[in-house]
């Protein structure tokens, strides 16, 4: 009797523990922008005038977020302690849209370059995604001695919050340079639009 109430007790611990970890949802909201032509090289030329603006001119496509938290510090004796954290998160993709009817082997292409491109931008949200559960799992228990006023975890918190999100950007980074570089998915598809595949 003993045994399975104990086993019960650790069973319902560890299913609220996954339903805390399971408790968000990330929005994933597409935006589009109009490229206009008929061959695969005018459309490719449409999107580097119309593309979103990147750090090196104009980008194909683009992944943003929007992240905010609710934080539940609460004092235990002199200590803070991060009782429970909730994200909301928003990853927008922005993504290339043909605004003319197309010949059919040309929207054969494009519909290819429109899902790899996509394809593409799905795997930074995923990388989005895992930084923000890296986060929770960093964050969600933290304790701070001597902190009754919960200002030094705060501090804390950012520097550690720092490192993840610059560890998520070159990750990000290192994954564009490696498919756009030559031979990469993302060079590939730009290849096949414009040569005809």
């Amino acid at each position: 009797m003993r045994i399975v109430a104990a086993l019960g007790g650790l069973i319902v611990l560890l299913a609220s523990s996954e339903a805390k970890a399971a408790d968000w949802k990330a929005v994933e909201q597409v935006k589009t922008y109009a490229v206009s032509g008929t061959s695969g090289p005018e459309l490719y030329a449409s999107i580097g005038e119309r593309g979103p603006a990147a750090s090196i001119g104009r980008a194909i496509a683009h992944t943003n977020f929007k992240l905010t938290w609710t934080r539940d510090y609460q004092t235990r004796g002199s200590d803070c302690v991060l009782a429970r954290a909730r994200p909301k998160l928003t990853i927008t993709y922005t993504l290339p849209k043909a605004s003319q009817k197309l010949p059919p082997a040309i929207k054969r292409n494009w519909e290819v370059f429109e899902a790899g491109v996509a394809a593409h931008e799905r795997v930074h949200g995923d990388f989005i995604k895992d930084m923000v559960r890296e986060i929770e799992s960093a964050t969600v228990g933290l304790t701070m001695a001597d902190d009754p006023g919960c200002k030094k975890i705060r501090g804390h918190m950012t520097d550690m919050l720092s490192g993840i999100s610059l560890a998520q950007r070159r990750k990000s980074s290192e994954f564009d340079r490696v498919e756009l570089s030559n031979g990469g998915n993302v060079h590939q598809l730009i290849l096949n639009l414009v040569n005809g595949g």
